[in-house]
């Protein structure tokens, strides 16, 4: 299958980790929103998570007709890395074929944008992946929470669920964090900014 952007090597398969942390006191949370969309990935094939070695939970299927893993990290946030490049190195996967997908707090609400490479801005998982990996050249679907308000503390603001109002629009959010993984692996990078940004 060739791409439909001819300036994009589409990747023989992709690996994408969904970030949060486990269990169900902070499914709801702002933090897991990157885990949340990783279930909305492996819904659209069908797939159904199951453990991996290396301390992840992966549901496996194909996302943009090319075959993919899609894992979310059994390990609390800040020590994402680990798994990740434990399923990296299993699947032999490089770097720039992994997407990871995390929240972030310099975008507003709602927002999504996607880069490869550059600083974490603070997101204590995408230091631990950089760390793991020995490299920020992976691809990052960033999902926007905004600011945390007043002064409180964004490590605070991140581990709270979102708001009623945030919820209504959460399902939208996700499919649309889902639509630019799916469309960084069909058409690549600077595509997918041209039509996100």
């Amino acid at each position: 299958m060739s791409s439909p952007n001819p300036g994009h090597q589409l990747p023989e398969q992709v690996l994408v980790i969904g970030l949060g942390n486990p269990g169900p006191a902070y499914s709801g949370n702002r933090h897991n929103i990157g885990a949340m969309v990783a279930d909305l990935l492996a819904e659209r094939f069908s797939g159904r998570f199951k453990s991996h070695k290396a301390g992840a939970d992966i549901a496996e299927g194909r996302l943009a007709g090319i075959r993919a893993v899609v894992a979310k990290p059994r390990s609390y946030m800040n020590l994402s890395g680990g798994p990740t490049a434990g399923l990296a190195r299993f699947f032999k996967i490089p770097a720039g074929d992994i997407i990871v997908v995390h929240d972030e707090l310099d975008l507003p609400a709602s927002v999504v944008r996607v880069k490869q490479g550059g600083g974490e801005g603070g997101h204590n998982g995408l230091k631990s992946i950089s760390a793991s990996l020995g490299t920020k050249d992976y691809l990052r679907v960033r999902c926007g929470i905004g600011r945390p308000p007043g002064r409180m503390d964004p490590a605070d603001f991140v581990l709270r669920d979102f708001s009623a109002a945030e919820r209504k629009e959460l399902p939208v959010d996700l499919e649309n964090a889902a639509d630019a993984a799916e469309s960084l692996i069909r058409l690549g990078l600077l595509e997918t900014q041209n039509r996100l940004h």
